[in-house]
Protein backbone atom coordinates (compact mmCIF):
# COMPACT_ATOMS: atom_id res chain seq x y z
CA UNK A 1 0.00 0.00 0.00
CA UNK A 2 3.00 2.43 0.85
CA UNK A 3 5.15 2.86 -1.77
CA UNK A 4 8.88 4.51 -1.23
CA UNK A 5 11.05 3.74 1.53
CA UNK A 6 12.79 5.98 4.01
CA UNK A 7 14.83 8.52 4.12
CA UNK A 8 13.23 9.90 0.20
CA UNK A 9 10.01 8.78 2.12
CA UNK A 10 9.55 10.58 5.35
CA UNK A 11 5.49 11.42 6.08
CA UNK A 12 6.50 13.91 8.42
CA UNK A 13 6.73 16.41 6.14
CA UNK A 14 3.50 16.90 5.49
CA UNK A 15 2.64 17.40 9.53
CA UNK A 16 6.09 20.43 9.92
CA UNK A 17 3.43 23.28 9.24
CA UNK A 18 -0.28 23.78 10.06
CA UNK A 19 -1.23 25.04 6.30
CA UNK A 20 0.05 21.39 5.50
CA UNK A 21 -1.76 19.36 8.26
CA UNK A 22 -4.89 21.19 7.07
CA UNK A 23 -4.35 20.46 3.57
CA UNK A 24 -3.64 16.69 4.38
CA UNK A 25 -6.21 15.98 7.27
CA UNK A 26 -8.40 13.42 6.21
CA UNK A 27 -11.73 14.08 8.25
CA UNK A 28 -13.35 17.10 9.22
CA UNK A 29 -15.91 18.48 11.84
CA UNK A 30 -18.20 21.07 11.27
CA UNK A 31 -21.92 22.40 13.48
CA UNK A 32 -23.35 20.58 10.69
CA UNK A 33 -22.47 17.08 11.86
CA UNK A 34 -24.36 18.22 15.22
CA UNK A 35 -27.55 17.19 16.95
CA UNK A 36 -28.20 18.59 20.62
CA UNK A 37 -30.28 16.84 22.83
CA UNK A 38 -32.51 18.97 25.18
CA UNK A 39 -34.24 17.67 27.86
CA UNK A 40 -37.65 19.20 29.20
CA UNK A 41 -39.76 19.97 32.61
CA UNK A 42 -42.97 21.26 33.17
CA UNK A 43 -43.85 24.43 35.08
CA UNK A 44 -42.53 28.05 34.03
CA UNK A 45 -39.14 30.04 34.02
CA UNK A 46 -37.42 27.10 34.74
CA UNK A 47 -33.58 26.41 33.71
CA UNK A 48 -32.83 23.34 36.12
CA UNK A 49 -29.44 22.00 36.24
CA UNK A 50 -28.94 18.20 36.42
CA UNK A 51 -25.77 17.14 39.06
CA UNK A 52 -24.50 14.15 37.18
CA UNK A 53 -24.07 15.70 33.65
CA UNK A 54 -21.71 19.12 34.26
CA UNK A 55 -23.54 22.20 32.49
CA UNK A 56 -26.44 20.61 31.62
CA UNK A 57 -30.25 21.44 32.13
CA UNK A 58 -34.00 20.62 31.86
CA UNK A 59 -35.86 23.52 30.19
CA UNK A 60 -39.45 24.74 30.60
CA UNK A 61 -41.04 25.32 27.13
CA UNK A 62 -41.02 28.85 27.65
CA UNK A 63 -37.38 28.94 28.15
CA UNK A 64 -36.37 27.22 24.83
CA UNK A 65 -36.31 30.01 23.06
CA UNK A 66 -32.99 30.45 24.55
CA UNK A 67 -30.93 27.87 24.35
CA UNK A 68 -32.81 26.98 20.40
CA UNK A 69 -31.90 30.50 19.59
CA UNK A 70 -28.04 29.97 20.41
CA UNK A 71 -28.59 26.56 18.53
CA UNK A 72 -29.90 28.23 15.40
CA UNK A 73 -27.50 31.01 15.79
CA UNK A 74 -24.45 28.10 15.42
CA UNK A 75 -25.75 26.91 12.96
CA UNK A 76 -26.77 23.20 14.85
CA UNK A 77 -29.33 21.68 11.99
CA UNK A 78 -31.54 19.70 14.50
CA UNK A 79 -32.46 19.11 18.09
CA UNK A 80 -33.58 15.83 20.11
CA UNK A 81 -36.07 16.51 22.41
CA UNK A 82 -36.28 14.12 25.67
CA UNK A 83 -38.53 14.56 28.26
CA UNK A 84 -38.61 14.62 32.35
CA UNK A 85 -42.16 13.60 33.14
CA UNK A 86 -43.26 13.94 36.72
CA UNK A 87 -43.82 11.01 38.81
CA UNK A 88 -47.55 11.99 38.59
CA UNK A 89 -48.24 11.99 34.94
CA UNK A 90 -46.39 8.03 34.90
CA UNK A 91 -48.54 5.02 34.49
CA UNK A 92 -47.52 1.16 34.27
CA UNK A 93 -48.78 1.65 30.35
CA UNK A 94 -46.87 5.00 29.41
CA UNK A 95 -50.54 6.38 28.81
CA UNK A 96 -48.63 9.97 28.95
CA UNK A 97 -46.56 9.34 25.45
CA UNK A 98 -50.38 9.35 24.06
CA UNK A 99 -51.18 12.70 25.02
CA UNK A 100 -51.21 15.68 22.58
CA UNK A 101 -50.32 18.00 25.58
CA UNK A 102 -47.29 16.43 26.81
CA UNK A 103 -43.83 17.84 26.92
CA UNK A 104 -42.33 16.77 23.61
CA UNK A 105 -45.61 17.66 21.68
CA UNK A 106 -45.55 21.00 23.60
CA UNK A 107 -42.06 21.47 22.85
CA UNK A 108 -41.92 20.80 19.13
CA UNK A 109 -45.00 22.81 18.82
CA UNK A 110 -42.90 26.04 20.29
CA UNK A 111 -39.74 24.99 18.14
CA UNK A 112 -41.42 25.10 15.10
CA UNK A 113 -43.89 28.55 15.38
CA UNK A 114 -40.83 30.06 16.35
CA UNK A 115 -38.44 28.74 14.44
CA UNK A 116 -39.85 26.91 11.52
CA UNK A 117 -37.39 24.89 9.69
CA UNK A 118 -34.12 27.06 10.81
CA UNK A 119 -34.00 23.89 12.41
CA UNK A 120 -34.86 20.15 12.57
CA UNK A 121 -37.21 19.05 15.94
CA UNK A 122 -36.45 15.11 16.39
CA UNK A 123 -38.85 12.92 18.81
CA UNK A 124 -37.67 10.02 21.00
CA UNK A 125 -40.40 7.11 20.44
CA UNK A 126 -40.08 4.98 23.54
CA UNK A 127 -42.25 4.38 26.84
CA UNK A 128 -39.41 4.62 29.10
CA UNK A 129 -39.47 8.51 30.32
CA UNK A 130 -43.30 7.35 31.03
CA UNK A 131 -43.35 4.57 32.23
CA UNK A 132 -43.86 3.67 36.45
CA UNK A 133 -40.93 0.83 35.68
CA UNK A 134 -38.86 2.78 33.84
CA UNK A 135 -38.73 0.12 30.41
CA UNK A 136 -39.23 1.26 26.87
CA UNK A 137 -42.29 -0.86 26.75
CA UNK A 138 -45.17 -2.72 27.65
CA UNK A 139 -44.22 -5.29 31.14
CA UNK A 140 -46.05 -8.53 31.32
CA UNK A 141 -44.69 -10.92 33.89
CA UNK A 142 -41.31 -8.60 34.30
CA UNK A 143 -40.69 -8.93 30.57
CA UNK A 144 -41.31 -6.50 28.15
CA UNK A 145 -43.29 -7.62 25.23
CA UNK A 146 -43.01 -6.84 22.04
CA UNK A 147 -46.11 -6.90 19.57
CA UNK A 148 -48.20 -4.87 22.16
CA UNK A 149 -45.61 -2.21 22.69
CA UNK A 150 -45.62 -1.76 18.74
CA UNK A 151 -49.36 -0.67 18.66
CA UNK A 152 -48.48 2.17 20.99
CA UNK A 153 -45.07 3.30 19.52
CA UNK A 154 -47.45 3.91 16.13
CA UNK A 155 -49.92 6.33 18.26
CA UNK A 156 -46.64 7.99 19.83
CA UNK A 157 -45.28 8.50 15.99
CA UNK A 158 -48.34 9.94 14.43
CA UNK A 159 -49.07 12.30 17.52
CA UNK A 160 -45.23 13.96 17.08
CA UNK A 161 -45.73 13.54 13.42
CA UNK A 162 -49.22 15.28 13.68
CA UNK A 163 -46.85 18.31 16.33
CA UNK A 164 -44.70 19.27 13.52
CA UNK A 165 -41.99 16.37 14.40
CA UNK A 166 -39.15 16.30 11.90
CA UNK A 167 -38.01 13.26 12.24
CA UNK A 168 -39.21 10.33 14.25
CA UNK A 169 -36.60 8.20 16.27
CA UNK A 170 -37.74 5.21 18.04
CA UNK A 171 -35.13 3.89 20.44
CA UNK A 172 -36.99 1.22 22.34
CA UNK A 173 -35.36 -1.91 20.38
CA UNK A 174 -38.89 -3.43 19.59
CA UNK A 175 -38.54 -6.20 16.71
CA UNK A 176 -40.51 -4.88 13.70
CA UNK A 177 -41.33 -1.47 14.97
CA UNK A 178 -39.90 0.30 11.67
CA UNK A 179 -42.03 -1.04 9.02
CA UNK A 180 -45.36 -0.48 11.22
CA UNK A 181 -44.53 3.39 12.05
CA UNK A 182 -43.39 4.07 8.77
CA UNK A 183 -46.79 2.34 7.12
CA UNK A 184 -48.77 4.32 9.61
CA UNK A 185 -47.35 7.98 8.93
CA UNK A 186 -47.26 7.20 5.03
CA UNK A 187 -50.95 6.13 5.57
CA UNK A 188 -51.65 9.54 7.78
CA UNK A 189 -50.25 11.63 4.84
CA UNK A 190 -46.89 12.23 6.70
CA UNK A 191 -44.99 10.77 3.92
CA UNK A 192 -42.32 13.27 4.29
CA UNK A 193 -42.04 12.64 7.84
CA UNK A 194 -38.21 11.20 8.51
CA UNK A 195 -37.18 8.39 10.35
CA UNK A 196 -34.15 7.64 12.33
CA UNK A 197 -33.72 4.50 13.85
CA UNK A 198 -31.73 3.31 16.97
CA UNK A 199 -31.22 0.29 15.14
CA UNK A 200 -27.61 -0.58 17.51
CA UNK A 201 -28.89 0.24 20.97
CA UNK A 202 -26.69 -1.51 23.27
CA UNK A 203 -27.62 -2.36 26.63
CA UNK A 204 -24.95 0.09 28.35
CA UNK A 205 -23.32 0.46 31.65
CA UNK A 206 -22.88 4.33 30.51
CA UNK A 207 -26.76 5.78 30.55
CA UNK A 208 -26.80 6.56 33.90
CA UNK A 209 -26.87 10.46 33.55
CA UNK A 210 -29.38 10.00 30.83
CA UNK A 211 -31.62 7.75 33.43
CA UNK A 212 -31.26 11.06 35.71
CA UNK A 213 -31.95 13.59 33.65
CA UNK A 214 -35.42 12.04 32.48
CA UNK A 215 -36.78 10.60 35.66
CA UNK A 216 -36.17 7.06 35.10
CA UNK A 217 -33.28 5.59 37.11
CA UNK A 218 -34.98 5.31 40.28
CA UNK A 219 -38.03 3.76 38.99
CA UNK A 220 -35.94 0.84 36.97
CA UNK A 221 -35.72 -1.95 38.93
CA UNK A 222 -34.40 -4.09 36.40
CA UNK A 223 -31.86 -4.44 33.58
CA UNK A 224 -33.10 -3.83 29.15
CA UNK A 225 -31.14 -6.47 28.36
CA UNK A 226 -34.15 -8.64 26.77
CA UNK A 227 -34.69 -5.88 23.98
CA UNK A 228 -31.37 -3.82 23.57
CA UNK A 229 -28.10 -5.74 22.17
CA UNK A 230 -25.63 -7.67 24.23
CA UNK A 231 -22.40 -5.47 24.42
CA UNK A 232 -20.50 -8.34 22.87
CA UNK A 233 -21.89 -8.57 20.02
CA UNK A 234 -21.41 -6.99 16.93
CA UNK A 235 -22.74 -9.36 13.69
CA UNK A 236 -26.03 -8.61 15.34
CA UNK A 237 -25.98 -5.04 14.46
CA UNK A 238 -25.58 -6.02 10.72
CA UNK A 239 -28.72 -7.98 11.28
CA UNK A 240 -30.62 -5.44 13.11
CA UNK A 241 -29.75 -2.70 10.59
CA UNK A 242 -30.46 -4.77 7.64
CA UNK A 243 -33.96 -5.61 9.14
CA UNK A 244 -34.88 -1.47 9.40
CA UNK A 245 -33.41 -0.59 6.20
CA UNK A 246 -35.75 -3.45 4.56
CA UNK A 247 -38.32 -1.72 6.69
CA UNK A 248 -38.43 1.91 5.38
CA UNK A 249 -35.71 3.47 7.98
CA UNK A 250 -34.24 6.93 6.26
CA UNK A 251 -31.31 7.14 8.86
CA UNK A 252 -29.95 4.68 11.66
CA UNK A 253 -27.93 5.21 15.13
CA UNK A 254 -25.31 3.42 16.90
CA UNK A 255 -25.60 3.89 20.70
CA UNK A 256 -23.54 4.27 23.08
CA UNK A 257 -20.90 6.53 20.77
CA UNK A 258 -17.28 5.72 21.69
CA UNK A 259 -17.21 2.47 22.74
CA UNK A 260 -18.77 1.31 19.47
CA UNK A 261 -16.69 2.72 17.27
CA UNK A 262 -16.18 -0.57 15.29
CA UNK A 263 -19.82 -1.22 15.15
CA UNK A 264 -20.17 2.51 13.06
CA UNK A 265 -17.26 1.50 10.60
CA UNK A 266 -19.10 -1.87 10.09
CA UNK A 267 -22.45 -0.67 9.83
CA UNK A 268 -21.01 2.59 7.20
CA UNK A 269 -19.33 -0.08 5.12
CA UNK A 270 -21.75 -2.34 4.53
CA UNK A 271 -24.83 -0.52 4.10
CA UNK A 272 -23.75 2.81 2.62
CA UNK A 273 -26.70 4.55 4.90
CA UNK A 274 -26.70 7.78 7.03
CA UNK A 275 -25.10 6.24 10.38
CA UNK A 276 -24.98 8.22 13.45
CA UNK A 277 -23.49 8.19 16.52
CA UNK A 278 -24.54 8.81 19.71
CA UNK A 279 -22.10 10.22 22.63
CA UNK A 280 -24.28 9.29 25.68
CA UNK A 281 -24.30 10.83 29.05
CA UNK A 282 -21.92 8.35 30.32
CA UNK A 283 -19.33 9.21 27.54
CA UNK A 284 -20.26 12.86 28.17
CA UNK A 285 -19.79 13.42 32.14
CA UNK A 286 -16.47 10.96 31.85
CA UNK A 287 -15.20 13.72 29.45
CA UNK A 288 -16.25 16.82 31.10
CA UNK A 289 -15.60 15.78 34.68
CA UNK A 290 -12.16 14.86 33.65
CA UNK A 291 -11.91 18.11 32.17
CA UNK A 292 -13.02 20.00 34.93
CA UNK A 293 -10.04 17.75 37.51
CA UNK A 294 -7.57 18.72 34.82
CA UNK A 295 -6.95 15.56 34.17
CA UNK A 296 -7.59 16.35 30.68
CA UNK A 297 -7.95 19.70 28.55
CA UNK A 298 -10.80 20.97 26.90
CA UNK A 299 -9.11 19.62 23.30
CA UNK A 300 -10.23 16.18 24.16
CA UNK A 301 -13.51 16.90 23.38
CA UNK A 302 -13.03 17.63 19.84
CA UNK A 303 -11.09 14.60 19.90
CA UNK A 304 -13.29 12.89 21.08
CA UNK A 305 -16.06 13.69 18.56
CA UNK A 306 -13.65 13.40 15.52
CA UNK A 307 -13.14 10.27 15.65
CA UNK A 308 -17.04 9.48 14.97
CA UNK A 309 -16.63 11.39 11.74
CA UNK A 310 -13.08 9.07 11.10
CA UNK A 311 -15.56 5.59 11.33
CA UNK A 312 -17.70 6.98 9.41
CA UNK A 313 -20.67 8.85 11.16
CA UNK A 314 -22.62 11.23 9.23
CA UNK A 315 -23.62 13.02 12.40
CA UNK A 316 -23.65 13.04 16.34
CA UNK A 317 -25.73 13.64 18.71
CA UNK A 318 -23.92 15.05 21.67
CA UNK A 319 -24.17 17.52 24.59
CA UNK A 320 -20.87 19.04 23.51
CA UNK A 321 -22.86 20.09 20.62
CA UNK A 322 -23.32 23.98 21.76
CA UNK A 323 -19.70 24.31 23.22
CA UNK A 324 -17.89 22.87 20.43
CA UNK A 325 -19.86 24.46 17.69
CA UNK A 326 -18.82 28.08 19.14
CA UNK A 327 -15.39 27.21 18.14
CA UNK A 328 -15.86 25.64 14.72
Amino acid sequence: MITGKFPSLRLRRTRKYTWSRKLVQENNLSASDLIYPIFLIEGKNKKQIIKSMPNIYRYSIDKLGEIVSKLVKNKIPMVALFPSTPNSKKDQYGSEALNENNLVCRATQFIKKKFKNDIGVMCDVALDPYTSHGHDGLLKNSYVINDETNEILIKQSLIQAQMGCDVIAPSDMMDGRIGKIRKALDKNKFHDVQLLSYAVKYASNFYGPFRDAVGSKKSLKSDKKNYQMDFSNSNESLREVALDIKEGVDMVMVKPGMPYLDIIKSVKENFKIPVLAYQVSGEYSMIKQSINKNLINNDSIIESLMCFKRAGASAIVSYFALEIAKKL
